[in-house]
């Protein structure tokens, strides 16, 4: 059978890599070092950092769509703007993109992925409108790091204490300011939702996966409205179902990153038929994902919009 590697929390969360402490793993799924209650290894920073922009490049039209929810919702156009747990960099440039006075500061605990970050505001026009602070949020807020606009992708779970984090930016957010946390709410998907007749891999394949990982306690998060309101805010939220477009090359090739970290942590949980399965997917021979010819991601998130009054 296909040697299967261990699970990283999050592994495609979106873009986020935050300040969460370092146990020696690396992020996740946008995003951080392993968090509390999940006990997953991460993708190291360069694994990480394909995920992330494979997901932002195939799924990343959650981002258009909650960027503009955003803006639909600020008090006023915000001129600071955090971005915290920045990852590869993706969420800050969309905001950067989204609000083209504002400047955006990327935060996170990783040097190298801040460097990811500046380089891509570089390469993209916006070098000096994105900076970073690299900090570990385990240990406290920034000092300095004061905003109008806080956005947290995938990565407030990732923290020992949210609560006392959502407090922190709820001080440091300007009256009639904004947070925006969004999370993935399931795992992507790849396979044709039914099986054509004679595929070795029949359907609900990828459901059955994910209910046990589910099971295991991964992609797990809290319903964060009620720890958001404790905090001061006042909440909604939105969720933003995602179909990418993309070539099959670059499916099969976040397929294989995604499904190869699966088999570890299913061992336990799954039936031989569908890890036999997985790993005719994971293999080279015909029913391979580089091969089928069949692959459409489906990604969904949900965002919470979380309003600090004004007085």
């Amino acid at each position: 059978m296909t040697k299967h590697e261990p699970l990283p929390s999050h592994a495609s969360s979106g873009h986020s890599h935050h300040g969460a402490p370092d146990h020696g793993h690396s992020h996740h799924g946008h995003s951080g070092r392993n968090h509390e209650g999940h006990g997953h290894e991460h993708a190291n920073d360069a694994e990480l950092a394909q995920m992330l922009d494979l997901d932002a490049h195939i799924l990343g039209s959650y981002l258009a769509e909650a960027t503009a929810w955003a803006a639909e919702l600020a008090v006023t156009t915000p001129a600071a703007i955090i971005d915290v747990g920045a990852g590869s960099g993706v969420g800050s440039l969309a905001l950067a993109r989204r609000f083209p006075t504002a400047h955006v500061t990327a935060l996170d605990m990783s040097a190298q992925m801040l460097g990811k970050t500046l380089e891509l505001a570089a390469v993209n026009g916006l070098d000096g409108r994105i900076t970073g602070i690299q900090a570990n949020l385990n240990e406290g807020w920034p000092a300095s790091a004061t905003a109008d606009l806080i956005w947290a992708s995938s990565s407030l779970h990732e923290l020992s204490d949210p609560e006392r984090t959502m407090a922190d930016m709820f001080t440091h957010l300007s009256p009639g300011g904004l947070l925006m946390v969004v999370e993935m709410d399931s795992l992507p998907s790849f396979l044709p939702e039914s099986a054509t007749e004679g595929d070795v891999v029949e359907s609900g394949l990828e459901s059955r996966l994910h209910a046990a990982l589910a099971s295991n306690g991964w992609n797990q998060y809290p319903e964060w409205t009620a720890g958001l309101e404790r905090a001061g805010f006042v909440v909604e939220r939105r969720h933003f179902p995602t179909t990418g477009s993309t070539t099959q090359e670059l499916a099969a090739r976040y397929g294989r990153i995604f499904l190869s970290k699966i088999g570890g942590a299913l061992a336990e949980s799954s039936s031989a038929v569908d890890l036999a399965a997985l790993d005719v997917l994971l293999g080279d021979g015909p029913g391979s994902l580089e091969r089928r010819g069949d692959l459409v991601v489906r990604g969904h998130r949900t965002a919470w919009a979380a309003h600090k009054p004004v007085s």
